[in-house]
């Protein structure tokens, strides 16, 4: 937790209820622009209450706004961090080119693209299976927070975060 304390973690629950953050929602779910995106198009989709299964509902809600924002969904990952860092379950639907300016920190990429985030048929199969996701282990945590910064896209291995990001501009400016 930061020195924020509560409010941070609290604050996707506020921004359920403004519904000029909006972009589409439905009548159990909402989904909203990520406030630090770490890639171009990134969004959380949030239950508007505490429900048992929304799953399914989620994940229509992420296709959506990809379809929405005129995207196409193999530019997209769409899953749950494996720990969470903000009360309310929420579902990341992020493009893989992150390209951001919030995207400063080794953190910041292991969150997206080591076993810290948790695909969406990945979780589903898992509670299908064993009814529960169990937490990663402190030292995983720590280990995958200080993982090689792999490109997402190619095998390139970026000495550092200003290399990386370099890197995944030229990406991005390929596809352009």
């Amino acid at each position: 937790m930061t020195s924020c304390g509560k409010d941070w973690a609290v604050g996707l629950i506020a921004a359920i209820k403004d519904s000029k953050n909006h972009v589409i929602s439905s009548d159990i779910a909402v989904v909203i622009p990520d406030k630090y995106p770490k890639a171009k198009h990134h969004y959380l989709v949030l239950p508007k209450g505490d429900i048992p299964d929304i799953f399914h509902e989620l994940y229509l809600l992420a296709q959506n706004v990809i379809e929405v924002k005129r995207c196409h969904m193999d530019d997209f990952q769409i899953g749950f961090h494996a720990q969470p860092s903000m009360q309310r379950l929420h579902l990341h639907v992020i493009s893989k080119d992150f390209v951001s300016d919030c995207l400063k920190t080794k953190k910041h990429w292991a969150s997206f693209n080591t076993e810290l985030f948790l695909p969406y048929q990945d979780a589903y199969a898992r509670l299908e299976m064993e009814g529960c996701i169990k937490p990663l282990a402190k030292e995983r945590v720590q280990e995958l927070g200080g993982s090689e910064l792999i490109c997402n896209q190619c095998e390139f291995v970026a000495k550092n975060m200003p290399d990386l990001k370099r890197h995944l501009y030229d990406h991005w400016m390929e596809k352009q």
